[in-house]
């Protein structure tokens, strides 16, 4: 199930009548006006949707809309905001830790704070526990768990005040001060982390810990000792997560916990919300995503102060793919997190029934309820996609001294990224592939099981970016288009189109393989899931491009004109939600109501579609020092106009027309006057000859 990011829920509203202002771009392809038009109302309505944000998606969308939402150099009356702006602040605040690792920044909830906002603890059972003086800042009903008093602690060197305004407020007396839980029952393996929501004044020189009790030791002492960082002088509460499962004495069951607040005076004040378990939710994907965000705003505009600001963060960031997450030492990416083996969280019973496995099969990226694998084909991807994206940013600061970009230890050199994904796509490309399906799975888990459900999600991608072999992609296609049926899928043929504006992100019925809180999956009917059966518009785009990349433009035009055949039937009837009232047609997911279709709400990156023709058809391609750009125009096309492209400062109108035997003429026109700012700016064009002429404002 998807989880909308904000209890606020923009809903769309589209319909015949809805207007695209006329500044805002333009895709121009004579004898096909009619169709372009709704493309680029479809552009408009979902581009529209995202610009009412006050801050960027959760790190995860990074790649998807960064691009997506910049490149219009149109700005709506009454922004407060530019586009720019919004994307800079928004990329250079993404939380990394010190090892490296790039937090989802989700919606408020009680899981990890870095991680997917869930599952947390109240879900697990037995085994889990937390004490909550008030759930002030957490999504209304969101967890379940009842604020409680501090009835049951024991304190020591402490004088109690007791709770007031949802805060437990203790004054600390004698150095050494701790408070106690009352008994408990946690199970460590279902307790990677203990979270404690807490801020205090004074203790800037302590060395808070966390300790604990068993039933086979019930003394506190520093064999059960786990040290933290101590909450600083702050106006807000600190969400300090332990990471208690690196400790080798923290297993079995735990009876009691107690926290030390290590003072060394008898002076200082706390103040404590919440006490409590919770599973590594976090992303193996978020660094794949932050880092083509990243390279996507450069390229775009140029901004070399953004640059030189999140430069090393990005490097850092790729380094823990390649060395924490396994991509330099398995040529595929894993995830090490705690409860993400890959193994599912129920398992059928020959007889009937289930068993439920608290703690096992947690999502690792956007299909949060599956567990796609201890080896992650679709983080393998992102990660592949991303060594290249970055290694053309590494390659363009070693061109270009004069930007004066740092370096350092943490320099990456390009060749040796393009090595590694190379090593990756050959590796990882005979491992998750299935020689009886013809396809990608999703995974593999710790027991080296592989799941194949037909993701066409993830294959679509792994031929889009070229993670696939030639032999591998055509496979694909022909899989997608009916020309190859699989058997034992569920959907097959012209039914795997069956929501017609894109593929089913799966093909074959999965009742058995989620994480633990999704426990009934056989509950809801085949296609009323997004993750079975359903599907997601967005990814329509990673269909249309694979198309492209593999059978030409033509099969891409094809399957694009029927989705805006679509698209215009949805808007006759007044939009998404009255369109989709037939639920004959498709149920729709959104605003935390599960259903089989990802179209608005919180699919934001419904986006991606209309950029079939910047990035295929004219093959624009940004760069820091210029652009490339590299027609596939399909063969009904004469001519194609994109206008308004923001880059590097100036609004570009591209145009792209044929000439005969595989000939194209390009006309670049530009407003503003930033082309002095990089000099010489490259207008990079495939190989061939070429002649190139400057026109004045005459022609």
């Amino acid at each position: 199930m998807r989880i909308c990011d904000s209890i606020l829920v923009l809903f769309l509203t589209t319909g015949a009548a809805a207007s695209v202002p006329d500044g805002f771009p333009r895709f121009v392809v004579p004898g096909h006006e009619k169709e372009l038009e709704t493309l680029r109302e479809l552009f408009y309505l979902h581009w529209a949707h995202y610009r009412r944000r006050s801050h960027p998606m959760p790190t995860l969308w990074d790649v998807w809309m960064c691009r997506s939402t910049l490149w219009p150099a149109f700005e709506p009356e009454g922004t407060s905001r530019s586009i720019e702006r919004h994307w800079s602040e928004g990329l250079s605040a993404r939380f990394i830790d010190p090892e490296g690792y790039v937090a989802t920044h989700q919606h408020s909830s009680i899981a990890h704070q870095h991680g997917w906002p869930f599952p947390f603890w109240q879900q697990g059972s037995p085994g889990t526990w937390g004490w909550h003086f008030s759930l002030r800042g957490v999504n209304h009903n969101w967890d379940g768990s009842p604020p409680r008093t501090d009835r049951g602690w024991s304190v020591r060197g402490v004088r109690n005040p007791g709770v007031s305004d949802g805060l437990w407020r203790l004054e600390l007396v004698t150095p050494g001060a701790s408070v106690t839980t009352p008994p408990l029952f946690i199970l460590a393996d279902q307790a990677p982390f203990i979270q404690f929501r807490w801020k205090a004044s004074n203790l800037d020189d302590a060395q808070p810990y966390l300790e604990w009790t068993s039933p086979e030791n019930d003394r506190f002492g520093p064999d059960r000792r786990f040290y933290f960082d101590p909450a600083r002088e702050s106006e807000g509460l600190v969400f300090t997560m332990i990471p208690v499962f690196k400790s080798p004495a923290w297993r079995g069951r735990i009876s009691r916990l107690r926290v030390g607040f290590g003072n060394r005076r008898g002076q200082g004040k706390v103040e404590i919300q919440a006490l409590f378990a919770q599973y590594d939710t976090r992303q193996n994907v978020n660094n794949a995503s932050f880092i083509r965000g990243c390279s996507r705003y450069f390229h775009l505009t140029g901004d070399l102060d953004f640059l030189r600001r999140n430069l090393q963060r990005i490097r850092l960031a790729v380094r823990y793919m390649s060395c924490v997450l396994g991509g330099r030492s398995e040529k595929c990416i894993v995830a090490p997190f705690p409860g993400h083996d890959g193994r599912s969280g129920i398992e059928p019973l020959p007889a009937g029934g289930k068993v439920i496995h608290s703690g096992r099969g947690i999502g690792n990226n956007y299909w949060d309820i599956l567990p796609m694998g201890y080896k992650d084909c679709f983080a393998t991807i992102q990660y592949y996609d991303a060594l290249l994206e970055w290694a053309e940013v590494e390659e363009e600061i070693r061109r270009h001294p004069e930007w004066n970009l740092p370096g350092g230890v943490l320099t990456l050199n390009p060749q040796d990224l393009r090595g590694e994904a190379e090593a990756v796509k050959k590796e990882a490309g005979k491992l998750f592939w299935n020689e009886t399906t013809g396809r990608f799975v999703a995974g593999i888990d710790a027991d080296g099981v592989a799941h194949d459900y037909g993701f066409t999600f993830l294959n679509c991608e792994a031929v889009s970016c070229g993670f696939a072999t030639a032999k591998q992609a055509e496979s694909i296609l022909a899989w997608l288009s009916g020309e190859r049926i699989v058997e034992g899928d569920t959907s097959r043929g012209a039914d795997i189109y069956r929501w017609r504006f894109g593929p089913r992100s799966t093909t074959r019925r999965n009742v058995d393989w989620y994480g633990w809180y999704w426990y009934a999956p056989e509950s809801i009917p085949w296609g009323e899931q997004v993750q079975d059966g359903g599907a997601v518009l967005g990814f329509s785009y990673y269909d249309l491009m694979a198309r492209l990349r593999i059978r030409g433009p033509d099969d891409a035009w094809k399957r694009l004109r029927e989705i805006l055949e679509w698209f215009r039937e949805v808007q006759a009837e007044g939009g998404y939600r009255r369109y989709y009232r037939d639920r004959s047609r498709g149920t729709l997911q959104g605003g935390g109501v599960c259903g089989g279709l990802g179209l608005d709400n919180e699919f934001y990156e419904s986006i991606l579609v209309p950029q079939l023709v910047l990035d295929g058809f004219l093959g624009f391609e940004p760069l820091g020092d210029g652009f490339r750009i590299t027609p596939r125009l399909p063969s009904d096309w004469t001519r194609l106009t994109v206008t308004k492209i923001r880059f590097h400062g100036v609004a570009l109108d591209i145009t792209a027309e044929k000439e005969g035997r595989g000939r194209f003429a390009i006309l670049v026109d530009h407003a503003g006057r930033a082309w002095e700012r990089f000099e010489p700016l490259i207008f990079y064009v495939r190989r061939g000859l070429w002649r190139g002429d400057y026109l004045d404002s005459q022609g």
